[in-house]
């Protein structure tokens, strides 16, 4: 896709970023959304379309538990257990700072 657009900036990060984790921490592997920033954005999918698109792809899994959830009278629990910040203060977006840019143009160049 990078090369059909003639750019490739952004499947390289992503590739260079795998590396770089990968021997970090061998055993953790990219899932299967690793690329979808990249592959977006060399096809000048608006930014805040992202997420949505993401959210689409993931309806028929997440339908999926929650009849399996029905069908077994069983509550499907992740494993994983979150260990980030509690109590942080929410920021409405309009006051945030270090936000990507809304750039409809998709230069390669982030500005501050």
């Amino acid at each position: 896709l990078g090369e059909r657009a003639e750019n490739t900036k952004w499947v390289d990060m992503s590739e260079k970023l795998m590396e770089v984790m990968h021997r970090e921490k061998p055993t953790l592997n990219p899932n299967v959304d690793f690329f979808s920033a990249s592959a977006y954005y060399t096809m000048n999918v608006p930014l805040d379309q992202f997420t949505p698109i993401f959210a689409i792809s993931r309806v028929s899994g997440w339908t999926a538990h929650i009849l399996e959830q029905y069908a077994n009278n069983r509550l499907i629990r992740p494993r994983a257990q979150y260990t980030g910040m509690l109590d942080q203060q929410y920021i409405p977006i309009a006051d945030r700072t270090g936000t990507a840019p809304d750039n409809p143009n998709r230069s390669d160049e982030v500005t501050d």
